[in-house]
């Protein structure tokens, strides 16, 4: 781009290649909405006021324009798509810009993974920013298929769109000065360092945040992100599939405090992208719930956009990207045109972007799982109370409960909800089995079965038999990752990811329609919770609190330990 001819345009002795007429602009620095003209050279905005010499015009007739929404912390895996046909989910809900932690895929493939996202992202309309994932794998009580340590790290702090350090979960780590911890925090000092701090307050926050770490999206109640604003940490208020903080920590986003809060999504499935949105459902809830429209749209813009230092980002105004979104119903949200850099990206709800499917091969054949029999599977109590993981219904977090489970082979009691949950080394065929039990998933029979297990993304099952959990984990291991349900031994539901045992490469759409079919399906197993397979993707995670099941065992997270070896 030529600086002389953007500012010839701003001048106005120039003509645009583009104007946007008789708009309702939204001012991001000021919360004001300003009536006027947009004048786009390239991929920039030259200047905003009066505006007519231009190679192309568009009347908005006073239609709303406001800048491309920006998802501060997104991770994309979560949405089983194609890195492209994510771009087509998400575009046309306004989204053009995200800052996404690749630490999903990484934590199967390592440092390909995350190549291969950035590899698609340079021809899509959306602004792929990457945090470089400082959790591979997030803890040592499980088994991933990668390793990045402090050097690999420091490599990838240098690459292009890199942003910093991704969220560090490891926060017993952090806190108890881990050497492998502290050495990533030291290479990536200088960087936006972005936290994972679940119900930390107190001296254990002071700890977590003297090392450098100010944000965070794990808080789930009004006490502990007030709490954590007045210590001087942004506060990323979360709306995603299974993990819903919004409504809770509304009321924080004050006159105040508004400019240290921004909307995002962390994980939010293909069928509530394509169906409800991606951030800009979350600013449509905001508003449903009563915050200003143009409150709630700076919280999804220019708040994120500053946070990450992205300072050509999050608003309408002279020399910022033209990465534009055109609202025809402010309190609806209702997006009509998306532009980015200067161009339209989607309109209408059609995405006009380009479209491709191509995966190393090396990405396809990611399920490497040894080899085991039924018996295997067999859990023996050996003692009067045993701990259970209990799901919370709405939150990613649980509840850990000592139970009075009869001594000797575990048998799942469908009446009191114990059922039985596997977690299976997939990468590095050890072996291992982690064998617990969990209450909250209402099955009656059957089983069901990912290879989307946070964060290591090992086989996790939940099933009311040992012959149910055995078959969805061979057609797992048949279809090389993805989701199962199974009853009376026969799979009776699947949605087939090939890519790393996360992504599939199919149309959006068509994902879409097969994890709603596979949901419904499941549904009729049992009374289960709204998004089964997203909770079912969260108890393999050791560092959200309580009590989590990997493949090597039972973690207690809040001691931060092993409580028990694979059953024992």
């Amino acid at each position: 781009m030529s600086l002389p001819d953007l500012i010839a345009v701003a001048r106005g002795d120039r003509p645009a290649d583009l104007v946007l007429k008789d708009a309702r602009i939204i001012n991001t620095f000021t919360g004001e909405i300003e009536k006027g003209d947009v004048a786009v050279y390239q991929d920039r905005i030259a200047g905003t006021g009066e505006y007519r010499k231009a190679k192309k015009v568009i009347d908005l007739k006073g239609s709303y324009l406001a800048p491309g929404f920006i998802n501060g912390h997104i991770h994309i895996e979560s949405s089983m798509l194609h890195p492209s046909q994510y771009a087509r989910a998400v575009v046309p809900h306004g989204t053009t810009s995200i800052v996404t932690d690749l630490h999903e895929i990484s934590n199967v493939s390592g440092r390909a993974g995350i190549k291969f996202v950035l590899d698609c992202a340079r021809d899509l309309p959306l602004d792929f920013f990457f945090m470089a994932p400082s959790c591979v794998p997030a803890t040592h009580m499980e088994t991933a298929g990668a390793d990045i340590e402090a050097p690999e790290i420091a490599r990838l702090l240098k690459w292009k769109n890199n942003v910093g350090l991704g969220e560090m979960m490891n926060y017993p780590g952090v806190i108890n000065a881990f050497d492998s911890v502290i050495d990533k925090i030291l290479v990536s000092q200088g960087t936006i360092i972005a936290g994972h701090a679940p119900g930390l307050g107190g001296k254990q926050l002071n700890a977590y945040m003297s090392a450098g770490i100010y944000s965070d999206h794990e808080t789930t109640d009004i006490k502990e992100g007030r709490e954590k604003l007045r210590r001087g940490m942004y506060l990323m208020i979360r709306e995603g599939s299974s993990e819903k903080n919004l409504e809770a920590l509304l009321p924080l986003i004050t006159d105040k405090t508004w400019h240290r809060c921004m909307f995002v999504v962390d994980d939010r499935s293909c069928s509530d992208l394509l169906n409800d949105g991606d951030v800009d459902a979350v600013v449509r809830k905001a508003i449903r719930l009563g915050l200003d429209p143009v409150r709630a749209i700076q919280l999804a813009t220019i708040n994120s956009a500053e946070y990450h230092r992205l300072y050509d980002l999050g608003a309408v105004a002279p020399g910022y990207r033209a990465n534009l979104v055109t609202i025809t119903d402010l309190k609806k949200l209702k997006v009509d045109m998306v532009f980015h850099n200067g161009r339209l990206a989607a309109g209408g709800g059609r995405y006009l972007g380009p479209h491709s499917d191509k995966t190393p091969q090396k990405l396809l054949k990611s399920v490497n799982m040894r080899h085991f029999d039924i018996e295997a599977l067999r859990l023996k109590i050996t003692q009067d109370r045993f701990p259970v993981i209990e799901i919370i219904p709405g939150q990613i977090v649980t509840r850990k409960t000592l139970l009075k489970v009869p001594r000797g082979v575990f048998k799942p009691d469908t009446q009191k909800d114990i059922l039985k949950a596997v977690v299976i080394e997939r990468h590095k065929r050890t072996g291992n089995i982690g064998l617990g039990l969990v209450k909250g998933f209402g099955l009656k029979k059957g089983a069901i079965a990912s290879t989307i297990a946070h964060d290591s993304h090992n086989i996790v099952v939940v099933g009311t038999s040992d012959a149910d959990i055995y078959a969805a984990v061979q057609e797992i291991e048949q279809m090389q990752g993805g989701l199962v349900a199974c009853r009376d031994g026969k799979i009776i539901a699947r949605l087939p990811l090939p890519v790393c045992g996360l992504l599939s490469v199919r149309p959006a759409e068509e994902v879409s329609r097969q994890f709603d079919a596979l949901e419904r399906t499941a549904a009729r197993l049992g009374s289960l919770p709204p998004a089964p397979f997203a909770i079912l993707s969260f108890i393999a995670l050791p560092v959200i609190p309580e009590l989590r099941l990997t493949d090597m065992g039972i973690v207690d997270v809040t001691k931060f330990k092993l409580i028990k070896r694979n059953g024992k």
